[in-house]
């Protein structure tokens, strides 16, 4: 399957005109906005005097008036809360309708779900659905704005509804707490105009698209790597899907988390307010939505680019002859794809019990990286990190009984696989890797 990327990088320079005479259809530009904008306002019935009026109407109160037609009424409290977008002439009192009429669906309130769910319920988005399984850590709260110290422990969406009830209590929140599977991913989704993938892991992603695509509904996409992130908007009826870009979902151990990279908490608030604002163009119909357009960003060069993705015709999906008609042939895949290899695991309460009694020739080796080292480790253990792997080989004796290690389990997982595949006699994976040694051997260690 064949993918044509163009890489288009821009920068913007705001330079005056000289001596301030700009050229004539700059100037009729500027007018014409200029006419707009004091039309729109002169449009809008009620001022702020009014508004903060002592003998104004009371708040349910529709504002009709013969400049405005009934069907665009607002209430006083929606007018004194959205004017500063009514009064654009792209979005006025028509634009704003759209936004409250319209359905939006929030898969994840995390370090994109944050950000995005505020801008839409601040911006009047009517119903909001929000999908999440988690609880609140402490861990989140670095780039997961909607969730407050007092929140941990709690469920994610009951956490984001309060916030966004708080916020904006005029917007409907629906909250599903609950993992969207392939059981339940159509019905969901069926019931939303938008769909957005604020997700953390590939085979969401997956279905999310795939959900999409059989339903014919947008999917505003953006994912987040350490210090950079990319989005999109996927749409099969007029441009790519996610699988045009990314036809096969890596292993899941080939890719790991936030967790054991780390996340800069700025990077998924900046990607998640690229998602409100795609969300906001396709509900109003404005702008041009990302479709067929790869966002890119960089912010330790605080750079982004642009690639052109073109529609796969090839694609399971949304291609001419597609393989998958179905969210179920969508879970399929994924898991026929994502199989791991075989490898030897052992127990965190077994490996303890070799620790424990001095088992000889036994290594514990660490794979993390050295910022990770030096927050926790197993006393006594090898420390090779998995980007060094390949030059300190040496360093291991490959008929010693070697237990490997990470965070989560996917790193390490990579590393037994390789120690297998050059004839390592007996590596072994620590399952569950240093999270669940500390759940169930050592509860004092400080985890992150």
């Amino acid at each position: 399957m064949g993918i044509a990327v163009n890489v288009v990088c821009f920068s913007i320079a705001l330079l005056p005109y000289p001596g301030n005479q700009q050229p004539e259809h700059i100037q009729a530009q500027g007018e014409q906005r200029r006419s707009s904008f004091f039309n729109i306002e002169r449009d809008i019935p009620m001022s702020h005097a009014a508004i903060d009026s002592h003998d104004s109407p009371t708040d349910s109160e529709l504002l009709k008036s013969q400049s405005q037609p009934s069907a665009l009424a607002l209430s006083r409290e929606q007018v004194a809360r959205y004017c500063r977008q009514l009064v654009l002439p792209e979005l006025g009192f028509a634009g704003q309708q759209k936004l409250l009429r319209g359905r939006v669906l929030c898969v994840g309130t995390g370090g994109l779900g944050s950000p995005l769910d505020l801008y839409l319920a601040a911006a009047g988005i009517g119903h909001i659905g929000i999908v999440d399984t988690d609880d609140v850590d402490f861990s989140n709260l670095q780039r997961q704005v909607i969730h407050f110290t007092p929140d941990v422990g709690t469920r994610k969406v009951k956490s984001a509804a309060a916030k966004l009830h708080a916020l904006n209590p005029m917007v409907d929140v629906l909250c599903y707490d609950t993992t969207l599977t392939a059981k339940n991913a159509m019905e969901i989704c069926a019931q939303y105009d938008v769909i957005v993938d604020a997700s953390d892991n590939f085979a969401t992603r997956y279905l999310t698209n795939d959900a999409g695509v059989l339903l014919g509904k947008p999917v505003v996409y953006a994912s987040i790597f350490r210090f950079e992130g990319q989005a999109s908007v996927f749409d099969a009826k007029k441009g790519p899907c996610y699988r045009c870009l990314y036809p096969e979902p890596p292993a899941p151990h080939e890719v790991p988390g936030g967790a054991e990279l780390g996340i800069l908490g700025v990077v998924p608030g900046f990607l998640g307010l690229v998602q409100a604002t795609e969300v906001m163009k396709l509900l109003l119909g404005i702008g041009d939505p990302l479709i067929g357009r790869l966002l890119t960003f960089d912010a330790l060069e605080m750079r982004m680019r642009e690639m052109h993705v073109h529609k796969d015709p090839e694609c399971l999906v949304c291609g001419h002859s597609p393989s998958i008609r179905t969210v179920e042939d969508s879970e399929r895949f994924c898991s026929r794809v994502n199989s791991p290899a075989k490898v030897n695991e052992i127990e965190p309460r077994d490996a303890f019990e070799l620790y424990e009694r001095g088992q000889p020739g036994l290594v514990f080796l660490d794979v993390r990286g050295d910022p990770e080292w030096n927050i926790c480790r197993i006393d006594g253990a090898k420390h090779i990190p998995f980007a060094e792997l390949d030059l300190r080989l040496a360093e291991l004796d490959p008929k010693a009984e070697t237990i490997v290690y990470c965070l989560t389990g996917a790193r390490s997982r990579n590393v037994v696989e390789r120690l297998q595949a050059m004839g390592f006699s007996n590596p072994k994976l620590l399952k569950g890797g240093l999270r669940a040694w500390a759940a169930g051997v050592d509860p004092d260690m400080w985890i992150y």
